[in-house]
């Protein structure tokens, strides 16, 4: 039989694949939207105003699986991959970009496990994570700025037998509580004060030797239960070993691309919120609102092209060539910071004396914006890592 006769059978059934996938998103998405406009927007301004964590929410979320592209269906995913967790981010950011932060740190976590050679962390803890059952933080910011170069180590570790004892203070982790989980990873140490490299992780915050701090209260995203992790001789057993230090630069070239790149599902959730209020305030000051610099089609537009580059990262990283992306990944990260605070500016400024009122959503916006361009990798590390991959340096990711 000529292979051209093979051709169209194979090509159905890759359309057919390809509908039943988009058909199972949108599923998905109407789901994750129907939760948003139950338990999510009556709850914006308690959160932002009154620093209220929405753990209903985030475990209503998990049951209606908005954070089941982060995990393989072996352990309780949907398949639908990175693409799916960035737009399940994207929807709620659109009302609330606290809370989109939260999915992220979820998301994220769960990432970092699915990418670990760790079977049995994967079976113990992923189904859990992926109903929302289980809630979970990130601890990789310091972990990541330090192997950039950018600032010190706040933890240590030392190998003992079954396991490692770690030691030090991380400042600021998201998504904690008494019965949650989170990442880290950090430099394991030697007696004579040489490194083996970096071992990565899972801490469970009911363990001997762990303290949460509540120690800062900040301008936006006071929601988030973002706390101090204080460890004193905390021993972490093998089994809850994410990456030996062996495997360490592995992994984090495994881990890295996604990580960065899904944080865009709040920039894009924020960016079209912005929008909105733009065209909100258009309804009866479009007259005037005409002479500011940017107007809603020139953010509607830098938005499309931003959630059609996003998508598109999204599938290649899914499928296991983001390291290969990975400048045009801190690029468009960084667009992503840029744009959201552009947007927001726009939109204050479109809004005018209403947006500076304490309910208005323009300056809730505002302050969610920095949060994007803030958050690691911040602009100014994005720009250096960026500039260092075109100066022909090498990057950890």
């Amino acid at each position: 039989m000529p292979s051209s006769a093979l051709a169209v059978p194979v090509a159905d059934q890759l359309i057919r694949d390809y509908s039943l996938s988009l058909c199972a998103a949108e599923e998905s998405l109407a789901a994750v939207r129907e939760v948003i406009a139950a338990q999510l927007k009556p709850k914006v301004l308690d959160i932002d105003l009154k620093a209220e964590y929405p753990e209903e929410f985030l475990r209503a979320l998990g049951r209606a699986g908005g954070f089941r592209g982060a995990v393989g269906a072996e352990f309780g995913g949907n398949d639908l991959g990175l693409k799916h967790v960035v737009q399940v981010m994207e929807e709620v950011s659109k009302e609330c970009m606290s809370s989109g932060f939260l999915v992220w740190c979820q998301t994220a976590c769960a990432r970092y496990i699915q990418l670990s050679d760790n079977a049995w962390v994967k079976k113990e803890f992923l189904p859990r994570i992926a109903a929302g059952e289980l809630l979970v933080g990130t601890g990789l910011s310091n972990t990541i700025k330090s192997c950039d170069n950018i600032e010190e180590y706040r933890l240590s570790a030392k190998r003992v037998e079954g396991g490692y004892i770690v030691n030090g203070v991380l400042p600021w982790v998201s998504n904690l509580g008494p019965d949650h989980y989170f990442t880290t990873g950090c430099p394991v140490r030697n007696e004579d004060g040489s490194n083996d490299g970096l071992v990565f992780i899972l801490v469970d915050c009911q363990q001997a030797g762990f303290k949460l701090v509540d120690c800062a209260h900040f301008i936006g995203l006071d929601g988030t239960r973002t706390l101090a992790c204080q460890f004193k001789e905390v021993f972490i057993p093998d089994n809850m070993v994410l990456a030996r230090p062996d495997e360490s630069a592995a992994y984090v070239k495994r881990i890295k691309p996604g990580m960065i790149l899904s944080q865009m599902g709040m920039g894009l959730g924020l960016i079209d919120a912005c929008g909105k209020l733009m065209a909100q305030s258009n309804r009866t000051l479009a007259h005037v609102n005409q002479y500011l610099d940017d107007q809603f089609e020139d953010i509607e537009s830098a938005l499309e092209e931003g959630r059609a580059a996003t998508y598109a990262l999204a599938d290649e990283v899914q499928h296991g060539t983001g390291a290969d992306r990975t400048l045009d990944i801190l690029k468009l990260r960084l667009a992503g910071g840029e744009l959201s605070v552009r947007a927001a500016h726009a939109a204050m400024l479109h809004q005018g004396a209403k947006g500076y009122l304490v309910r208005n959503a323009a300056q809730r916006r505002l302050r969610e914006a920095y949060f994007v361009a803030i958050v690691t990798p911040a602009t100014k590390h994005l720009r250096r890592e960026i500039a260092r991959i075109e100066d022909g340096l090498s990057c950890t990711a």
